[in-house]
């Protein structure tokens, strides 16, 4: 659920036919199926929807739904719909959460995940992964990406915010729902956001996990990332054992930068599919888009010192490990590629002034090559620029999530979020990162917030959430 994409890695109407009678009907509705993700059978069903919504009778395409029905028979008339990252990750990619995030919620209502037009199965739009491009400089991964998507040829102006909004009323009708509760987690907030302020009567209830602010521009997230990052050296130098291995951890971390400033570095490690020696190149930007990546967990955090240590020592393989997990080097990832560019290309990067991208350059090296690489993406997309809109309020009770340590969506980005909701409430977990909802007592309180979306939330158990320990050596970290 990460606004996070590959491209850090690889550069790096109305409806159809008349709607169920009623809720409980959806349990029964399209076919049983079985999914990455979980053991258990879900109920998989195909939703047409326009592709231009302002030519119903046109093309259509469909929008795949996965269904886990309510465990017991009495269940609430109002489900859950899931509402994945990215932009770019589907619902059905978070079908593992069903088992324990959303176990309690379950208990007493349906959990609906939702692939976004262009995720998942609703029609992936992803550029397919080759070992070659581990091989690859930044100028021919990018010509790579520009060539993709002009072989998918796809109406990429089509893919929208508003128009997956637009999919989740189509998909609430065909279900048969009334209202229903959203969960959105990063983009997915956004999109959340999105459908109550276009269709604020079908909404009950929102749970918002990694707040996107309605004026954030994701791309230019310097910031949010340079606060993260010092936070982590700071924690560092206060931890005996950390500071102990690594005392010269920021000096190590600016000489790495500096060092692959002036050039690439050609490491060779073992192929992660052959074990042969396999030379590839560590440029600058591929550096800071992992070390960005990696900020996104603080579990995942606490191995950055011993990753950076080794590196400046030479030792590069941990590094480039990792960074073939944030690439998912073995097989093609969860996130759609071309979806992510669709969208960040018509609503975000056409926002970018050369005084907010200076003003980010300043602010911190380890997003500012985003933006350069857009540019060329962007014109191979040609979606034109969806115009901004001032929030209107959600009157519907919210729940905001944020990660003190969240390096693209801290709490700042909740709080701005806020100021347009008649009945938000906003909890701030002091040693979370990017994602809440699995953490500690969050499930419960999950399902008590949307039980009662009106009542008083004692949220204080998140406070219980320990930090990591940190990693200082091959081993590990300590227990």
């Amino acid at each position: 659920m990460k606004f996070r994409t590959r491209l850090t890695a690889l550069l790096i109407p109305l409806l159809l036919s008349a709607p169920l009678a009623h809720a409980a009907a959806a349990a029964n509705a399209g076919r049983s199926c079985h999914l990455p993700g979980t053991d258990e059978a879900m109920r998989c069903i195909k939703v047409p929807v326009p592709v231009d919504y302002a030519r119903p009778d046109g093309a259509k395409m469909d929008i795949h739904v996965t269904l886990a029905p309510a465990f017991r028979e009495s269940a609430r008339p109002d489900p859950l719909f899931i509402l994945a990252g990215g932009p770019g990750q589907a619902g059905s990619d978070l079908l593992d959460m069903v088992e324990n995030t959303f176990r309690r919620v379950r208990a007493t209502r349906d959990i609906v995940f939702i692939d976004q037009r262009g995720t998942g199965l609703s029609g992936k739009l992803d550029c397919p992964s080759k070992p070659e491009h581990e091989t690859m400089n930044d100028d021919q991964l990018d010509a790579e990406i520009r060539n993709c998507i002009a072989a998918l040829g796809k109406p990429y102006a089509a893919y929208t915010s508003a128009n997956a909004a637009r999919d989740l009323e189509q998909v609430r009708r065909a279900l048969g729902y009334g209202k229903v509760n959203i969960w959105g987690g990063s983009y997915g907030t956004r999109l959340g956001q999105a459908y109550a302020r276009a269709f604020p009567g079908a909404v009950r209830a929102l749970v918002l996990d990694g707040v996107a602010a309605p004026d954030q521009v994701i791309p230019v997230g310097g910031r949010d990332g340079q606060a993260a990052l010092d936070g982590l050296f700071k924690a560092c130098a206060r931890d005996a054992s950390c500071n102990q291995a690594f005392p010269a951890l920021r000096a190590e971390f600016d000489a790495l930068v500096a060092r692959l400033g002036a050039g690439p570095i050609e490491v060779s490690v073992a192929d992660p599919r052959t074990t042969r020696p396999l030379k590839t190149q560590m440029t600058r930007d591929r550096f800071l888009g992992t070390v960005h990546s990696v900020l996104y967990s603080p579990l995942d955090s606490r191995r950055l010192p011993f990753l950076i240590h080794s590196a400046s020592q030479g030792r590069w393989a941990p590094f480039i490990a990792r960074r073939n997990v944030m690439g998912d080097f073995a097989v093609d990832g969860p996130m759609a590629l071309v979806l992510h560019m669709a969208v960040i290309c018509a609503e975000d990067y056409p926002r970018v002034t050369p005084a907010m991208a200076e003003e980010d350059a300043r602010a911190s090296q380890l997003t500012a090559h985003l933006l350069n690489r857009l540019q060329d993406v962007c014109k191979a997309v040609g979606a034109p620029a969806v115009p901004y809109a001032a929030p209107t309020r959600i009157d519907a009770p919210v729940l905001m999530l944020s990660g003190a340590l969240d390096p693209v969506t801290p709490p700042r980005r909740a709080e701005a979020a806020g100021k347009h909701m008649a009945k938000a409430r906003h909890v701030v977990v002091s040693n979370a990162g990017h994602g809440i909802s699995p953490l500690g007592c969050a499930p419960r309180l999950l399902r008590a917030f949307i039980d009662q979306p009106d009542q008083k939330l004692d949220a204080t158990c998140l406070a219980e959430i320990p930090a990591p320990t940190f990693q200082v050596g091959s081993a590990g970290p300590h227990p």
